[in-house]
């Protein structure tokens, strides 16, 4: 899915606003088994259904914190419009981070996506800060809430003789 470009007039004009929802996403174990590989987090509460059910109060295995939080990078893709003639974007960080529930395997989540703030550079950079929070489908609680800082590169307009 292709989202249109939207330019630093209308960008400027979204802050303070959701500017979207991604679709849902269901975590699947598959996923979890492929992050832990990935990341070297074997830890049962993750990879070993059997065990999880019997030993945890989740009822079977959990989402890494991590894999949920990797996981903004495809729901933006899927959520926030493109800044137009933006040749790169890369992460920052983050100012706030909470992992408030977990993500039990088989659960749906989807994210929350405002534009809380957004800083124009004279250098090309624009630096925007997104107040995410990730839900989880019939759950009261998220499955985390942040405070995303990212950076795109939109080369400088020149002035044509």
């Amino acid at each position: 899915m292709s989202l249109k470009p939207i330019n630093l007039e209308q960008l400027q004009a979204t802050v303070g606003k959701e500017i979207g929802v991604s679709p849902w996403r269901t975590v699947t174990q598959e996923m979890i088994d492929k992050f832990a590989d990935a990341t070297d987090d074997h830890q049962f509460i993750h990879c070993d259904p059997e065990r999880a059910a019997r030993e945890t109060p989740f009822g079977g295995t959990i989402a890494h914190g991590f894999l949920t939080l990797s996981l903004l990078s495809a729901m933006t893709f899927e959520t926030v419009p493109p800044v137009e003639g933006g040749d790169m974007g890369i992460n920052q960080g983050f100012e706030s981070l909470k992992f408030a529930a977990p993500v039990k395997t088989g659960s749906r989540i989807r994210t929350r996506f405002v534009l809380a703030d957004l800083k124009i550079r004279p250098s090309g950079w624009i630096q925007a800060t997104h107040d995410v929070t990730m839900e989880i489908e019939d759950q009261k609680k998220p499955a985390l809430t942040a405070r995303w800082l990212t950076l795109t590169f939109v080369e400088p307009k020149r002035e044509t003789a």
